[in-house]
């Protein structure tokens, strides 16, 4: 939640926006949540989102679409934003990846290994060497791990 405070808007390929709508959209099904999840439901249902889509004519969940060329709508997205952009899924961070439109990264590994799903930048054509800039431990045995790409 401290992370979507930090942002003034999150930037979604259609995959994620469409997951997480259906997982924090208000008013959630009773019991389809478990309590510790409502303040971070709560704030994601709250914010501003982009949604990136060539196949999606419309949103809604205060979501606008980005079309055309995706370097340009970015750059001009990141010009109007004061606090930043977060951006989530797989394919959308590799293709601002491949533009140099990340400014940041951060990474959580969880504690469990699956062998199956996507992998994160996989197919990236260039190397981007990256330097840590703080690492958080959680409880749970997570890890999240920001690092800023060297220029």
């Amino acid at each position: 939640m401290e992370n979507l405070d930090q942002a003034d808007a999150l930037l979604f390929g259609r995959v994620t926006y469409e997951m997480m709508e259906a997982a924090f959209r208000s008013p959630a099904p009773a019991g389809a949540r478990p309590d510790w999840m409502e303040p971070f439901a709560r704030t994601i249902d709250a914010a501003k989102k982009y949604v990136v889509s060539r196949t999606l004519d419309r949103v809604d969940w205060n979501a606008e679409l980005v079309r055309g060329d995706l370097g340009k709508a970015v750059q001009e997205l990141k010009l109007e934003s004061g606090k930043g952009l977060l951006v989530g899924g797989v394919k959308l961070p590799l293709a601002l990846a491949e533009l140099g439109l990340i400014d940041e990264y951060e990474f959580v590994v969880q504690p469990r290994l699956v062998g199956h799903g996507p992998t994160l930048f996989a197919g990236l054509s260039k190397v981007v060497d990256l330097r840590l800039v703080s690492r958080l431990e959680f409880g749970s045995g997570a890890v999240a791990m920001r690092y800023e790409p060297r220029r």
